[in-house]
């Protein structure tokens, strides 16, 4: 039985056919008092077997207030550090340990910091999306949920930082009137949506409201009828009478989507490039059934943050879960 998730990443043993793996994950996590919190990205699957499904902010609080013995976040590895980083005594397993995120590592901590002493007036206001390293060179974090709350938090004469993602830095200086100094990052996945391709979706689509993620392109952003989280994007397709929605951010919401309100149609706006009608987290999709059955069940891979670093990066997280509280978000 290879079990060795040290080199893997996850747990790779063997499971018999004649196992449910619903039910038996439910059951392990009934057994070890453990709660599975799971992103808006991740498999459908996965999103049934979760006992709480959320945006990043929303994963963050959760797991800010849980109970539970041992947290499986399914979702990439910097969810899982802001896991450990507000709850360093709990067990805390990520089913893939490969499942990052490219935005994360487009701001290496290094680079970051050298670039945060390059500007020492500056606050630093860092997305959610980033290493427990680079949190630990922040003075809050911030989601899309709330990042244009906490930015309008500071002063107006407050030279600030926002990094890594200059689509959602460049959208919050646009709506706030700021100038904040932005780092050069971006996601993979809001990068390769096709401009010429929403057009034409809207043509075929005249009658359809256009949800946009602000870590889109401002190409993108500029053809939207709505911007938001994908939390508020999902709340919009709920309360709007609406019967189509064009949506411009990873497809995995659309099960969310879809359940809430079947009686409309939900249509995702394809990559650049390839012929596939969906545009898709890869690394999102490492997160299976098999491997958070194996997680579960061996409590491995285990996610652990340097006692330093997180000790540096919880001020950034509190101050975010602060001030959203006081925010009513």
């Amino acid at each position: 039985m290879n079990t060795n998730w040290e080199k893997l990443g996850y747990v790779d043993a063997p499971i018999e056919k004649s196992v449910d793996l619903k039910s038996e994950i439910r059951r392990l996590c009934k057994e070890k008092n453990a709660i599975i919190l799971s992103h808006y990205y991740t498999e459908p699957e996965i999103q049934d077997i979760a006992d709480f499904v959320g945006d990043s902010l929303a994963l963050a609080q959760k797991a800010a207030t849980t109970d539970a013995d041992i947290i499986v976040m399914c979702g990439v590895h910097f969810m899982g550090e802001t896991c450990k980083i507000l709850c360093p005594e709990k067990t805390v397993i990520v089913p893939d340990l490969n499942a990052t995120c490219s935005l994360a590592e487009s701001c290496p901590a290094d680079k970051f910091a050298e670039f945060v002493k390059q500007h020492p007036r500056h606050k630093v206001i860092s997305y959610v999306n980033t290493t427990a390293a680079t949190k630990a060179h922040t003075d809050v974090v911030v989601t899309s949920t709330n990042a244009r709350q906490i930015v309008e938090s500071f002063p107006i004469d407050q030279p600030l930082i926002f990094g890594p993602d200059r689509n959602l830095g460049a959208y919050i200086n646009s709506v706030t009137g700021r100038n904040m100094i932005l780092w050069d990052g971006a996601c993979h996945v809001h990068e390769r949506f096709s401009v010429n391709k929403l057009i034409e979706l809207k043509k075929q689509h005249p009658e359809a409201k256009v949800l946009v993620h602000p870590e889109c392109k401002g190409a993108i952003v500029k053809l939207a009828d709505v911007v938001g989280s994908t939390a508020a994007l999902l709340n919009y397709t709920v309360q709007n009478e609406a019967s189509e929605f064009i949506v411009v951010t990873e497809s995995g919401i659309l099960y969310e989507m879809e359940k809430r309100s079947p009686q409309k149609k939900f249509i995702p706006l394809p990559p650049e490039e390839g012929t596939s009608p969906c545009n898709e987290c890869q690394y999102m999709r490492m997160i299976t059934l098999p491997k958070v059955y194996n997680s579960l069940l061996h409590l491995a891979p285990q996610l652990e943050v340097d006692a330093d670093v997180s000790r540096a990066a919880v001020k950034s997280i509190h101050a975010m879960l602060d001030i959203s509280e006081k925010l009513g978000l």
